[in-house]
């Protein structure tokens, strides 16, 4: 099932559409798979409090598993937020991806070798949550955005399901291998080496789970959320169809490279540089040689989401690709090489020297020895909003005291290139 409206589906279309989509005999109980507060924009709240609702009032038990992958938990704020009030805290399944995984298998160390291009030649083990092959769940939805994204090419599909809902071991194998590859290779691109790898894994090990996803595309205006494409079933083509409409709707192709772009973190979904360098992964291909990164992150107060790997970022820092590819050789860095998703981050995170990063927090939530211990730049957020006010600012190109920036209110739902790049 595909939908489709340049306006933005209604919240009617949509449930209808969604109950449309149910098996004619519902399970006992199902299990939901939506993203977490950080996709704040993807619909998938929406659509997963009208799922629940709707199955409850049928007499289906519902629990719902946010996809967190590395991410902290929801909030019981957040919950009631995101899910618009309907889904209770204690229907919440909280995805452990150190403790709570199971393996299912590996995709072997030929068919690596062969979608790297030979950079990578190693097995990747398949692990998930133990909720998802429990088989106590007669129906499992997997919902969130098809978006650019970093490490895979273009988000979600089975990626909710092998990351999200994944343990370290695919996490490590699945970042590192697309840090390899190179994220300019690979973002805003179906068929990367890392969606191959999950679409291996979804065939040869979850394929008789009773998995339906739902897929969106969106763009948001200030805090409406547009949902322009729900793609809903179990095939791949509903994900193909899904990627070329959000290369349509989160592709912005520039004339010109960008000599200072701005990007604004909603402190609400960016607490973290493990999130908020989306301010970098989306917009490096468009910033200019020796250009300027201003990244404004009200609510940033740490590295990692993660405690270990917000040590590991602190440690080692966003060095470049070159320094972080030497550390890892070194074997005494048993800390990052068994962590091999703060490495893939750290390279993903750094400019290589090519432009300027320069993160302005709030002293009381990240310092600034914290934040230049790390490699990057750093400046008072209140001071710097004094001039680049987010509230004046509009998308795009705008003059500021004489200088020409690029206003980016949300670095999540986009990817920033120039029209002369492949």
């Amino acid at each position: 099932m595909i939908l489709r409206s340049k306006e933005g589906l209604s919240r009617e279309e949509i449930r209808k559409a969604l109950i449309e989509s149910l098996p004619k005999e519902l399970p006992k109980k199902a299990l939901l798979l939506p993203p977490d507060y950080t996709r704040l924009y993807s619909g998938a709240g929406l659509i997963c409090a009208e799922y629940y609702s709707w199955l409850e009032s049928q007499g289906v038990e519902c629990w719902v598993m946010p996809a967190l992958g590395t991410h902290v938990p929801m909030t019981e704020a957040e919950v009631e937020d995101f899910f618009l009030g309907v889904v209770p805290m204690d229907r919440i399944i909280v995805h452990r991806w150190r403790d709570d995984v199971v393996k299912l298998g590996e995709v072997p160390a030929e068919f690596v070798k062969e979608v790297s291009e030979g950079l990578v030649d190693t097995p990747i083990e398949v692990e998930v949550n133990k909720h998802i092959v429990s088989g106590e769940y007669g129906l499992i939805i997997s919902m969130g955005q098809v978006v650019p994204h970093e490490v895979v090419g273009m988000a979600n599909y089975s990626k909710n399901i092998f990351v999200g809902c994944g343990g370290a071991s695919m996490i490590n194998s699945s970042h590192m291998l697309g840090a390899f590859y190179g994220l300019e290779r690979i973002m805003g691109r179906d068929f990367s080496p890392v969606r191959k790898v999950f679409d291996y894994a979804e065939t040869h090990f979850i394929s008789d789970l009773p998995v339906l996803y739902v897929l969106t595309t969106t763009t948001n205006v200030g805090d409406d959320v547009f949902i322009h494409g729900l793609y809903i079933g179990r095939g791949r083509e509903y994900f193909e169809a899904a990627v070329k409409d959000s290369q349509g709707y989160n592709l912005i192709a520039l004339d010109e490279p960008i000599k200072k772009a701005v990007v604004f973190l909603d402190p609400r979904e960016f607490k973290s540089t493990w999130l908020g360098n989306k301010a970098v992964y989306r917009t490096r291909m468009a910033i200019a040689d020796d250009g300027e990164l201003i990244v404004l992150a009200p609510g940033v107060i740490k590295f990692g989401e993660d405690d270990e790997n917000d040590r590991l970022i602190r440690k080692y820092g966003y060095v470049g690709r070159e320094n972080v590819l030497d550390l890892v050789k070194d074997e005494n860095n048993k800390d990052l090489l068994a962590n091999m998703s703060v490495a893939a981050h750290l390279i993903h995170g750094s400019s290589d020297g090519r432009f300027n990063i320069t993160y302005c927090t709030k002293p009381e939530n990240l310092t600034e020895e914290a934040v230049r211990g790390v490699s990057f730049g750093w400046m008072d957020y209140e001071e710097t909003i004094k001039k680049y006010d987010p509230a004046k600012l509009k998308i795009g190109y705008n003059e500021v005291d004489g200088e020409l920036i690029y206003y980016i209110p949300n670095p999540a739902l986009g990817l920033w290139s120039l029209k002369n790049q492949n």
